[in-house]
């Protein structure tokens, strides 16, 4: 694993140490990981959700009126 040496803001610090007192984790390491992994499980949402709207953006638009748009939903779906 590599090593990394990193400094906080006072009031971060002092969270990480309260975190890790109150047995929520063992070390500042192990959380910080956490925040790390948590980050990026965010990011691939993101992208995934951007590369939806994307799509979407790009397939087109329509001057349907909602009403329109929701009859046409429910008879592609009842067939």
């Amino acid at each position: 694993m590599a090593r990394q040496s990193i400094s906080f803001t006072q009031p971060n610090d002092e969270w990480l140490k309260n975190q890790v007192d109150n047995k929520e984790y063992s070390s500042k390491s192990e959380l910080v990981n956490d925040l790390v992994r948590q980050a990026r499980k965010q990011q691939r949402q993101i992208d995934w959700i951007g590369s939806k709207l994307d799509g979407a953006e790009n397939s087109g638009f329509t001057n349907d009126s909602k009403e329109q748009i929701l009859a046409k939903s429910k008879s592609l779906l009842n067939g």
